[in-house]
């Protein structure tokens, strides 16, 4: 029976479960598939969510600069779809990237209503160049995508504000 899911850091040893969960919206056309080696080489960027020990979900996170963030990689096995389970993973990373400092978050995402209903707002794709240059030109879809960019402005704790700045 389906306990309360959880969310947290992943570890080494969620990889394969991560690539699977990932790989299965990648054999749809719905995300950029993730071989299991790049999933580990990024492990400490991905929060997964688990239940009774078993990875049920994940997401990740990129950094572009200082202020801006990337949510991606977000799936969600099947039978968790629908519960929440994709809600709690953005909060998880939106909470991290806060934390960090980072001001603003984007996706792309074919999931408008989902992330619309988080608070995110379209925007044009040109307004994120680093991710063109780092992802979409080793996509099929490069020259017909089909995905929106949506962005979301995160408040700034105050125990990072000015955080790099000059005494």
């Amino acid at each position: 029976m389906k306990g309360a899911v959880r969310i947290r850091q992943a570890r080494l040893a969620d990889a394969e479960a991560i690539s699977l969960i990932i790989n299965v919206y990648a054999g749809s056309g719905l995300m950029l598939e993730r071989a299991p080696e790049t999933v580990v080489e990024n492990i400490r960027n991905f929060f997964v969510a688990e239940d009774a020990g078993q990875v049920v979900g994940c997401c990740a996170i990129a950094f572009y600069t200082r202020t801006l963030a990337e949510i991606r990689s977000l799936a969600v096995q099947e039978s968790w779809r629908l519960k929440g389970t994709g809600r709690l993973l953005v909060e998880k990373a939106e909470a991290v990237l806060q934390e960090e400092g980072v001001a603003e978050v984007f996706v792309l995402t074919l999931s408008r209503h989902f992330f619309s209903r988080l608070g995110y707002s379209e925007i044009e794709k040109e307004y994120f160049p680093q991710k063109i240059w780092r992802d979409c030109t080793r996509c099929p879809k490069l020259m017909a995508c089909d995905e929106t960019a949506m962005v979301k402005k995160l408040p700034v704790p105050n125990n990072t504000k000015n955080r790099y700045s000059l005494p």
